[in-house]
């Protein structure tokens, strides 16, 4: 199953203003959904019986540009063989998505890490801390705009 299909079938059952196709630039194609809506399109990919996208192989932080942060979603479905990428695009200023660690387990670490790398807060996540850096660390190192400490308790921070 290709994109355009996966997007039909989503298309039938949400409303068409909270998924963009995006086909245009020199990667796969992938999905732009509405961070409001990341939750039920998740659980729909994994529950509908054409799409079973029953696995998540990476979830991924982005420094998307000045003003957004995204969210990048590798799914696959084991019994359909086929894969897809879907987006989610916040403000830096708010960034905000709900959890999906509900419906792929594997989810939970993953957020943790674009929590603690960019400062993306995924809503009603079970245990959202930082996972890579102490939990006094200032600022998300993977930002564009991120200015390193130059000490941290007391100790020069080599970069």
């Amino acid at each position: 199953m290709d994109i355009s299909e996966i997007l039909s079938i989503l298309n039938s059952v949400f409303e068409k203003e909270t998924i963009e196709l995006k086909t245009d630039i020199p990667v796969e194609p992938f999905l732009i959904i509405a961070p409001s809506k990341i939750n039920a399109i998740s659980l729909f990919l994994r529950d509908e019986e054409r799409l079973q996208f029953d696995f998540l192989s990476s979830l991924s932080g982005v420094d998307y540009d000045e003003e957004n942060l995204a969210v990048v979603y590798n799914l696959y479905s084991f019994v359909h063989k086929h894969k897809l990428m879907i987006k989610v695009i916040v403000p830096k200023n708010e960034p905000n998505v709900k959890t999906v660690s509900n419906i792929w387990t594997t989810t939970d670490w993953h957020e943790r890490e674009a929590y603690d790398l960019f400062g993306i807060v995924f809503e009603d996540h079970p245990d959202l801390r930082r996972i890579l850096l102490p939990d006094d660390w200032e600022g998300y190192p993977l930002r564009k705009d991120y200015k390193v400490q130059e000490f941290y308790k007391g100790m020069k921070v080599r970069y």
